[in-house]
């Protein structure tokens, strides 16, 4: 793992919902084309709950595949069943993965030091050799693994070696970078927060695991290299251009029923599929139970994309190129995606 960008790859479905295959393809060589850091596949954007195991391993061994040689492979693999994580994470060493990103345990909820000893510290003894990524999501997971278990396993265990964080905590970050030490190398997992922690010397964050890289991976890699270098003002006016791209991780919205309103969350990654979909990227709807967006929240990705494109227009180059759409007259013609929205709610 070297400093950069690594893109969290949304998946890409058919229109009968099945694994879109020529899509994956065209999204990893668009990915590799502007000079990604690395992929990481079927992560949370990648909607690994709700691919059978036989696309999962699919999915990994096609990304390790073609990534070979031209950038990094992350696997998630993942799982609140250790030894499902187990014969995930050998398949994905087998395909060629260089890493395996293992989220917490969901639901389950095991403490802190049940996820080093009983999670963490097995698969990394049993893939000695690959890179270990713990990630710390503690929304999404109800389970969070402690700076100082993470301090222990990357002790036990020198092959867990970094981790990517999502707690949206500063203070565990800090906390992360005082037990690890030096070495070890602290990922964003929150686009909006990769300037400020990887600036931070308290921190010094090695770079992103990004979600808005699907659309600009080329401009969030030059950050995040930029900043690995020091230099904090050339990364300053990047950040100015693709900063409103940042608020695509997550959309709230008011929805009316007949019993009164009630907020709608619609989070990633619905929102970044939705915009590939309206900017002609392969992607389809995500499956269920996410589903679709609502009107308003498709809306909403509007917005914000047709505010990124008025004021920085040369980010979206690379996708008008690679794909051969205008992106203009997409961002303007509704009835191009309205399969990827709820007609009414």
């Amino acid at each position: 793992m070297i400093p950069g960008c690594y893109t969290a790859l949304a998946t890409p479905f058919a229109k009968d919902g099945s694994l879109d295959l020529e899509g994956l393809d065209k999204l990893i060589d668009f990915q590799i084309k502007n000079s990604i850091t690395g992929i990481l596949a079927v992560g949370t954007t990648g909607e690994s709950p709700t691919l059978k195991w036989e696309e999962h391993n699919k999915v990994i061994e096609i990304t390790a595949q073609k990534t070979k040689g031209k950038c990094i492979c992350i696997a998630g693999t993942g799982s609140n069943n250790t030894e499902e994580a187990l014969i995930g994470s050998e398949h994905a060493v087998k395909s060629g993965a260089q890493a395996l990103l293992l989220v917490d345990p969901y639901y389950n909820n095991p403490g802190s030091m049940s996820i080093r000893r009983e999670y963490l510290e097995p698969v990394a003894q049993k893939c000695p050799d690959t890179t270990i990524i713990p990630y710390v999501i503690p929304g999404r997971t109800g389970s969070k693994l402690l700076p100082e278990d993470l301090a222990i396993a990357s002790r036990n265990c020198p092959n867990i070696s970094c981790v990517k964080e999502a707690t949206g905590d500063i203070e565990n970050m800090k906390r992360t970078r005082k037990v690890c030490g030096d070495d070890f190398k602290i990922y964003s997992g929150d686009d909006a927060l990769t300037y400020e922690i990887m600036s931070n010397p308290e921190i010094k964050a090695s770079g992103i695991i990004s979600v808005a890289s699907n659309i600009i991976p080329s401009f969030i890699t030059e950050m995040a290299i930029e900043l690995s270098k020091g230099n904090t003002g050339s990364a300053a006016k990047i950040l100015s251009d693709i900063e409103p791209l940042f608020h695509l991780v997550a959309i709230i919205t008011q929805e009316d029923t007949p019993y009164g309103q009630v907020e709608f969350k619609q989070k990633n990654p619905m929102p970044i599929k939705t915009l590939m979909g309206i900017l002609g990227m392969p992607g389809g709807e995500c499956r269920r139970p996410l589903g679709k967006m609502s009107p308003k929240g498709a809306q909403k990705v509007l917005e914000i994309a047709r505010g990124a494109f008025e004021k920085s227009p040369h980010i979206f180059k690379p996708i008008s190129d690679f794909f051969n759409v205008d992106i203009e007259k997409r961002l303007n013609s509704p009835e191009l995606f309205q399969h990827l929205i709820y007609q009414d709610m």
